[in-house]
């Protein structure tokens, strides 16, 4: 049977199985987890599974430890959270005692070999923000192995943090853009959060409605009415980015794509986030365009050429 490849945190737990059961799943070579207990002095994770130590050498604690491209601190911060492996065998030491010992690389590389190098652009995938970072997100595709979600694909809609759009530890689908030089994935969702039409079936005029900002420009405030919808309502020069308000829906336009507002309250008491709606969440995509029919403005993207076309 294949292997279900998840993100970290999302496989079976070593310390729930039977003796049995951990033989089997050391025969199947089954991708498992628990939670890193230490980083000792001999640079290896240990573990306790079933009341039996386990031990993960430095070299095996991620995809590229032994030829030196990953650092300690990528390592030592797997301390105290849960951490996937394979078990590969079940030893003595030097005192007789059993322990088990565990790679985490290998479980990264049959990730990658079983799933991930057979993505293309435009494939749709579960992921897990791990870190963010001023320039986008890093999150989770399988097994521990990062990939990054920049700002700039996060929505349609302008916004000035990473962190207006996603959470750490918030489990989220994003499409394949591409690949990097390295190889490495760059991921998008903005694709899946719905057209212009889409999101602005879900509003009427003359109905009000919590907005956010997202930018104040001389000639007026663009807020943010969904993750993929913005519209322009006066210029207000005491308001911030990332502030909450109500507006009021004056107009919508879609032979423009515009959306005219008019704000009603200036401040909300609380800072709010719009939760993430998708309109599509599996499959594949070739071509997405956002933009109405009748609008000159072109928003798409191209996820054939991206395959045609790496990085």
């Amino acid at each position: 049977m294949m292997q279900a490849y998840r993100t970290e945190s999302n496989y079976r737990s070593a310390a729930r199985l039977s003796p049995a059961e951990l033989r089997a799943a050391m025969a199947n070579r089954e991708i498992l987890q628990a939670t890193a207990l230490a980083f000792d002095t001999q640079r290896q994770l240990r573990f306790e599974i079933g009341g039996v130590r386990a031990v993960m050498p430095f070299a095996q604690c991620a995809d590229g430890a032994a030829n030196g491209t990953v650092r300690d601190i990528a390592v030592l911060t797997r301390v105290g959270r849960p951490t996937c492996f394979v078990i590969e065998a079940l030893d003595t030491d030097e005192n007789g005692q059993p322990f088990y010992r565990l790679s985490r690389a290998l479980a990264q590389q049959m990730c990658k070999a079983d799933y991930l190098d057979a993505l293309q652009p435009g494939d749709i995938l579960p992921c897990t923000v791990t870190h963010i970072e001023p320039f986008g997100a890093f999150c989770d595709v399988g097994c521990g192995i990062s990939a990054l979600l920049p700002i700039d694909c996060m929505s349609v809609s302008r916004i000035s943090s990473p962190a207006d759009r996603v959470s750490v530890g918030q489990q989220i689908l994003c499409a394949v853009k591409n690949r990097d030089v390295q190889g490495r994935f760059v991921l998008t969702i903005r694709e899946l959060l719905g057209t212009w039409e889409e999101n602005a079936a879900g509003f009427t005029v003359g109905e009000t409605v919590v907005g956010i900002v997202r930018s104040v420009e001389e000639y007026g405030t663009f807020i943010e009415i969904a993750p993929n919808l913005a519209g322009l309502a006066e210029s207000c020069t005491d308001l911030v980015p990332g502030q909450a308000v109500s507006v009021y829906i004056k107009n919508i336009l879609p032979e423009k794509m515009k959306i005219k507002l008019v704000i009603v309250n200036h401040a909300l008491s609380q800072r709010h986030r719009f939760e993430l709606k998708y309109f599509i969440t599996e499959g594949h995509l070739d071509h997405w365009v956002y933009s109405t029919p009748e609008s000159p403005k072109r928003i798409e993207t191209d996820f054939a050429a991206a395959a045609c076309n790496p990085a």
